[in-house]
């Protein structure tokens, strides 16, 4: 259950992602509530205003922990600085980037980090949304904009939003679950904004082996959405085994450090380079 205390909690995470939209409208369509609950929560309500189920969904959207254990520290690593930085240079300059790197190293929590505290950026999870339909409707649920209506009004209200606001941002995370013509949408949709909105790819060694291969194979719209991202893979991870064993206990050290936990030799033994399971044995050691 949501306590009063967790809902105050989430409604001052609501006021803060204010800024990142243009109207409370707008902000409403992105949490999925209607702008009059809204309204009712920036003004203090919170009680009999929404269920449990979707004062969750909204703290997870915005980062709010709900459990009650230590708040965890972003440590600026070497995989965070690059990806904030990258996407910072795309947002401002309207370009596009393809990131390919090794798994549970942080790139994840480093778009939604960036995300929340930008405006007119978005994070997408493609594993969620694999499909044409539900990828542009996403997109557009998560600018504000109306995700209901029909497809080809969604989509041409997208279009047009993108291309009105300052310097948006669209972060696609778990790229290679798309589907095919998910992949071909996400094209067109490149092609019809660009110059006006920033694009950023990321995915594992997955997402880099599904566009090679398909480029080989000459099938439509993998060549042109490499070309689009940049025509290069950004990899943060260094080449060579001890270069990245050392790079990821980098990581893991900055992590564990930064979240008051010293031993960082303990840490590495228990999780080596997943900086999720590094999460998971710092909280558990935090509330020992």
């Amino acid at each position: 259950m949501i306590t009063p205390d967790l809902k105050i909690k989430i409604a001052e995470a609501i006021a803060l992602n204010r800024k990142n939209f243009g109207s409370n409208s707008k902000q409403a369509i992105a949490l999925g509530i209607h702008s009059s609950i809204l309204t009712r929560i920036n003004n203090g309500e919170t009680e009999n205003l929404l269920s449990d189920a979707k004062w969750v969904s909204i703290a997870r959207r915005l980062e709010v922990q709900l459990i009650n254990a230590p708040a965890w520290i972003t440590a600026k690593t070497s995989v965070f600085t690059h990806i904030y930085t990258q996407l910072e240079a795309c947002q401002q300059t309207g370009l596009s980037a393809l990131l390919c790197d090794l798994a549970d190293i942080g790139k994840t929590h480093t778009a939604r980090q960036y995300v929340l505290e930008h405006k007119n950026a978005v994070y997408i999870d493609c594993s969620q949304v694999k499909s044409k339909q539900k990828l542009i409707r996403e997109i557009a649920k998560e600018f504000g904009c109306n995700y209901t209506a029909r497809y080809a009004d969604v989509y041409a209200d997208l279009v047009f939003y993108l291309r009105s606001i300052e310097t948006p941002l669209i972060v696609i995370d778990e790229a290679g679950d798309l589907d095919y013509p998910a992949f071909l949408e996400l094209k067109a949709l490149w092609n019809a904004t660009e110059w006006a909105c920033a694009w950023y790819m990321m995915g594992a060694d997955g997402l880099r082996e599904k566009i090679e291969r398909n480029k080989d194979l000459k099938k439509v719209g993998y060549t042109e959405i490499f070309s689009r991202f940049g025509n290069k893979y950004q990899q943060v991870v260094p080449h060579g085994k001890e270069a990245r064993n050392d790079f990821l206990l980098r990581q893991v050290g900055l992590v564990a450090l930064a979240n008051g936990i010293h031993d960082v030799q303990k840490i590495y033994a228990k999780c080596g380079n997943s900086l999720r399971q590094v999460f998971k044995e710092v909280q558990k050691l935090k509330v020992a």
